[in-house]
């Protein structure tokens, strides 16, 4: 015969399951185990709780059983379930680590978990290893072999750590209206014209675009940027040449800044990116003039990261680049309302990558062993 148990809640234990009854959703079995026990202690039957609840009437016994043996919370909580025996070994995890991070087999381009599961099978006990449990494991371990990531890996030596803290030093300097800073980049954009023109969208359907397009060739967009100012450039460029670098440079200097005394223009290394440019275009004194009014910032080789217009170049690929621009006509139109309305807003970038955080990152890089003084006093 089954043990009879009664429920007595105290004030404060009552006042904590109406409460818990009350969340929005305080979880389904604890609230139904709080409406149980409130019934209960109010001389509810078991019958006429399953009834008033659409519980089970064993659901209600274990209730009040764990109530009676633990008090509320003892009520309301499940007991821990101990769980099956896991199925992979420590030394079939690394065997599942070595496998993931080795080179697929022939004719696949990376591995999936179905290739995992069956090459842990030929190289186990196992008779059986499911995808799931592979995947299982990976998720814990942090791996996802059929990812993949580009980047350019660049070689931190003590040239490159010099140029980084020489930019990082810029851009921590305070604004001096006499030196303003601006960063200059250029990017690519694929002309692409539409051969049907879209259906627009309307309630229950999104635009429809038709996949066949136009290739119109491609243009490069030059972008200045001012983080001070929170101002920005862009001009659609018919070449990438010296040409078109040397006339930025002049445009940058007499209509842009024509107050400052030297412009510390920060950019990357392309080989139209250098002094000669101006003195290809212009006569020489012309470029001298232009040059007296300049103080070139190269970033490292392939780190262009550390360029704060990479980022602004970013924003104009997302806000305004992605759609399709048949010409360049409409790609100046389309550039400059973005510029416009940028700079109505003073957009900028808070860069918060300095010195200090430099050589705390990269501290494997800097040179441990310092050279001595050669110099004879």
């Amino acid at each position: 015969m089954k043990a009879h148990y009664i429920v007595e809640l105290t004030e404060d234990e009552r006042e904590q399951l109406e409460a818990l009854t009350r969340k929005g959703k305080p979880g389904a079995r604890r609230g139904t185990r709080a409406r149980i026990l409130l019934l209960a202690h109010q001389m509810k039957s078991s019958e006429s709780i399953v009834e008033a609840l659409g519980s089970s009437l064993s659901t209600v016994y274990r209730t009040k059983r764990r109530f009676v043996e633990g008090g509320v919370e003892h009520a309301l909580t499940d007991a821990k379930r101990p769980g099956g025996s896991r199925k992979l070994s420590p030394k079939d995890h690394a065997t599942l680590v070595a496998l993931a991070c080795s080179e697929p087999p022939e004719g696949r381009g990376r591995w999936t978990l179905k290739l995992l599961s069956d090459r842990l099978v030929a190289l186990t006990e196992h008779d059986d290893v499911s995808a799931e449990t592979v995947r299982r494991r990976l998720h814990e371990l942090d791996l996802k072999p059929w990812q993949k990531r580009m980047w350019c890996i660049a070689e931190v030596t003590p040239q490159f750590i010099a140029q980084m803290e020489h930019i990082l030093e810029l851009y921590a300097a305070p604004p001096d209206p006499k030196r303003p800073l601006v960063c200059f980049d250029e990017t690519l954009k694929q002309l692409v014209g539409r051969v049907v023109e879209p259906l627009p969208a309307e309630p229950g359907k999104s635009l429809r675009e038709d996949h066949h397009y136009h290739r119109n060739g491609s243009t490069s967009l030059a972008m200045f940027f001012a983080p001070h100012h929170g101002w920005r450039e862009v001009r659609v460029l018919e070449s990438r040449n010296y040409a078109a670098f040397a006339y930025l440079m002049k445009e940058l200097v007499d209509e842009h800044f024509p107050e400052a005394d030297v412009i510390q223009v920060v950019m990357d290394n392309l080989n139209v990116h250098c002094k000669g440019a101006l003195y290809k275009t212009f006569p020489p004194d012309e470029a001298l003039r232009i040059l007296r009014r300049l103080e070139f910032n190269f970033t490292p080789v392939h780190a262009s990261w550390l360029n704060m217009v990479e980022i602004e170049l970013g924003v104009l690929a997302k806000q305004c680049l992605d759609q399709r621009i048949g010409d360049r006509q409409k790609l100046a139109r389309e550039v400059a309302a973005w510029t416009a309305a940028r700079n109505e807003e003073h957009a900028t970038i808070r860069w918060l990558f300095n010195v200090d955080d430099a050589r705390r990152k990269l501290a494997r890089h800097y040179p441990e062993n310092l050279l001595p003084n050669p110099v004879l006093r």
